[in-house]
């Protein structure tokens, strides 16, 4: 680890939180949403997912659009189901990392997310030893309150400005080529973790 790294800037999905998009697309499927596969990506989202993502729209305007395309009666909440599928957990040795990190570093969060997703995220899966999700992080960023999505220069550039952050003080940990290599022409530093890597070793 670079000295003159002081701020870490966590990405959400694929680095925190253990996702799979198939399990989405099944139950999607199941719900009658046939060729989802064409909205739901690894790293970013398409069609009604990404205006989403992108804030364009809210939850319950998706829910509506979706169950227009499914055309069968099917709630609110079992879209919501669907579509919060995909989350895994995140391991207690990553938030013990951050807690750790947190004393020594400025930590952050930026994540291609939506509103559904950060509920379910934000309420269940940093609860922790008495923490919830706003004690791992010093600020927390995310596309669909910034209505900017990775990997745009402009949301990074935004992260950096809002932190007041210097680019070659900052390393960003996110699992997308594409997201790191636009980080790097900013000046940051970045580590792209290959999937369900244990990526402790940057810190020893």
């Amino acid at each position: 680890m670079k000295k003159t790294i002081r701020n870490f800037i966590f990405d959400l999905g694929g680095v925190l939180v253990d996702v799979d998009k198939e399990r989405s697309i099944k139950v999607f499927k199941q719900l009658g949403l046939g060729q989802v596969e064409q909205w739901i990506g690894n790293y970013s989202q398409s069609g009604v997912f990404a205006d989403l993502e992108r804030g364009e729209i809210s939850a319950e305007v998706f829910c509506r659009r979706i169950r227009h395309l499914i055309q069968r009666t099917v709630t609110d909440g079992q879209i919501i189901n669907a579509w919060n599928a995909m989350l895994g957990e995140v391991l207690p040795w990553k938030l013990e990392m951050l807690l750790s990190l947190r004393k020594h570093y400025m930590v952050y969060l930026l994540s291609n997310t939506n509103a559904i997703h950060w509920e379910m995220a934000s309420k269940r899966l940093f609860r922790y030893r008495g923490f919830d999700v706003n004690d791992f992080f010093e600020e927390i960023y995310l596309s669909f309150e910034m209505h900017l999505i990775k990997p745009s220069k402009e949301i990074f550039q935004a992260t950096l400005n809002c932190a007041g952050l210097l680019p070659g003080e900052t390393i960003l940990i996110d699992d997308s080529s594409a997201n790191c290599a636009v980080a790097e022409t900013l000046g940051m530093y970045t580590y792209c973790p290959k999937p369900d890597e244990d990526w402790r070793h940057l810190f020893e």
